[in-house]
C-alpha cells in the first residue's frame, strides 16, 4: 500500500471545506473561518472532523434503513453526519427512502387494498415490478411500515419490522432542529435527490420542493449544515440555479456507467471520464466534493482483493474537492476478499482493518451502515 497521504491539504479542509459549510470548497480550502462560519459549538470551522464518518441511511447495519429508529441511532452513536434519500409522494411530498420502489423497504405487498398498484416500470433503463412510491399519496404512504430490505444478511434487523412509518423529509428537518436544541449543536444532514430525472419527466420533480423545504428552515445558505448529494450532475446545478448555497457533492457510479441525465440528454461520458483529472476539474464547477465508489479509491483484482490506492483522493484533492466514498459495511459480503472472517456471508469480518486501507488514502470521509464501526476507525487518523 502507497504512503498514506498526509499533506497539509487535510488539515485545510478540515477547517475551510468541511466546518460549517463546505461552499467554499470551490476555492481550493483556502477561505477563512470567518467565510466558512463556525458553527453552532463555535469551533471555528472546524465543526466537522476530519475524516468524517456519515451514517448511511442512518445506521442501518443495525436498524431498517430510513426510519427513525435508524436515523436516531446513528445519531447517538456520533455520526458526523446522517443521510436521507428524498423520492416524492404522487402529491408532490417528499418522504425518505432509497428507492421509489418500496416492495423491499415497507409491508405494502401485506395490504389487499394496495395489491392493484402493483406495476412494472422503467426506472433509469431498469425494469422494476413492484410498488412505487410515485403511486401513492402520502396519507396512502404513512399506513405502511418499513421493513428490514435485506434479511437474509440482517436477521437481526428484522425484529424492528413494523416499527417505524416512512418518514417525510420535513419530519426528518423538524428531528434535526429538535435533536439539535436538546444537544447544543447542529445536527448535519446528507440528502440525495434520487431519479431526478425520471421524476422531472413525471411532473415531480425534486429540486423545487427540496430547496423549499431547505429554505423554510433556514438551511439554504452557504454555512448550513447539509451535504447535497446526486448521481445526476444536472441534479445538483439545478439546485444551485434554486439558490442553494450549501455544499454539494457528486455521485460517482461504476466507470462504465451513464448519469442517467447525460443519457437523456446525448452527453457521451461515462463515470470514467468524470473520475479523470478533467471530468473532476469540470464537476469542481457545479459541486464541491465527489462521492466515488470505494473501489475507485483502493482498485480491487479480480478475485476482489484489495490492490494499490488509485490517483483519485490526489486528482480530486487537486481539483479542490472533497472524497466521500461509498459504502463500508461490516458483513463480510460486503468487504473485499482479504478482509473477510470465515465463511458466512452474513457474519462480521475485518471492517476495522478494511476502513484503516481506506482512511489511510487520505480520503476526507466515507458512508457506514455501521457508524460506531467507522468511527472507531476514524479516531486514530484525526488524531494525525
Amino acid at each position: 500500500m502507497q504512503k498514506r497521504q498526509r499533506p497539509g491539504r487535510r488539515t485545510v479542509l478540515g477547517a475551510a471545506a468541511l466546518g460549517a459549510g463546505a461552499a467554499v470548497l470551490g476555492g481550493a480550502g483556502q477561505a477563512s473561518a470567518s467565510q466558512t462560519g463556525a458553527g453552532a459549538d463555535g469551533a471555528e470551522g472546524r465543526e466537522l472532523p476530519v475524516p468524517l464518518v456519515v451514517g448511511h441511511r442512518g445506521a442501518c447495519g443495525y436498524r431498517p434503513e430510513h426510519t427513525f429508529g435508524s436515523y436516531q441511532l446513528a445519531l447517538d452513536m456520533g455520526a458526523d453526519v446522517i443521510e436521507q434519500d428524498v423520492v416524492p409522494t404522487k402529491d408532490g411530498h417528499l418522504v425518505c427512502r432509497h428507492e421509489n420502489d418500496i416492495t423491499a423497504t415497507t409491508d405494502v405487498a401485506d395490504h389487499p387494498e394496495f395489491a392493484g398498484r402493483k406495476t412494472t416500470k422503467t426506472v433509469d433503463g431498469k425494469k422494476l415490478t413492484g410498488w412505487f412510491t410515485e403511486d401513492f399519496t402520502l396519507a396512502e404512504l404513512k399506513t405502511l411500515r418499513a421493513k428490514e430490505r435485506i434479511p437474509d444478511v440482517r436477521q437481526h434487523n428484522t425484529l424492528y419490522n413494523g416499527r417505524w412509518e416512512v418518514p417525510t423529509f420535513e419530519e426528518v428537518l423538524r428531528w434535526a432542529e429538535s435533536e439539535g436544541r436538546r444537544r447544543g449543536r447542529r445536527i448535519w444532514l446528507y440528502i440525495e435527490t434520487k431519479h431526478p430525472t425520471y421524476f422531472r419527466k413525471l411532473g415531480l420533480g425534486t429540486e423545487e420542493p427540496l430547496a423549499k423545504l431547505l429554505r423554510r428552515y433556514g438551511r439554504d445558505r452557504a454555512g448550513s449544515p447539509n451535504f447535497l448529494q446526486s448521481f445526476e450532475p444536472s441534479s445538483l446545478q439545478r439546485l444551485g440555479k434554486l439558490g442553494l448555497r450549501c455544499p454539494k457533492v457528486l455521485l460517482l457510479d461504476e466507470p462504465s456507467v451513464k448519469p442517467w441525465d447525460f443519457v437523456e440528454a446525448g452527453d457521451p461520458r461515462t463515470t470514467a471520464d468524470l473520475l479523470k483529472p478533467e471530468g473532476l476539474r469540470w464537476t469542481a464547477g457545479f459541486a464541491q466534493g465527489i462521492g466515488p465508489w470505494l473501489p475507485q479509491v483502493i482498485a480491487q483484482d479480480d478475485k476482489g482483493k484489495l490492490g494499490e490506492p488509485t490517483t483519485l483522493v490526489r486528482d480530486a484533492h487537486a481539483a479542490g474537492l472533497v472524497v466521500h466514498p461509498y459504502t463500508l459495511r461490516n458483513e463480510n459480503s460486503f468487504l473485499p476478499l482479504d478482509f473477510r472472517v470465515g465463511d458466512d456471508p452474513a457474519g462480521y469480518g475485518n471492517a476495522l482493518g478494511a476502513l484503516k486501507a481506506y482512511f489511510d488514502t487520505g480520503i476526507d470521509g466515507l458512508f457506514s451502515d455501521n457508524p460506531d464501526t467507522a468511527l472507531l476507525a476514524a479516531a486514530e487518523f484525526r488524531k494525525a
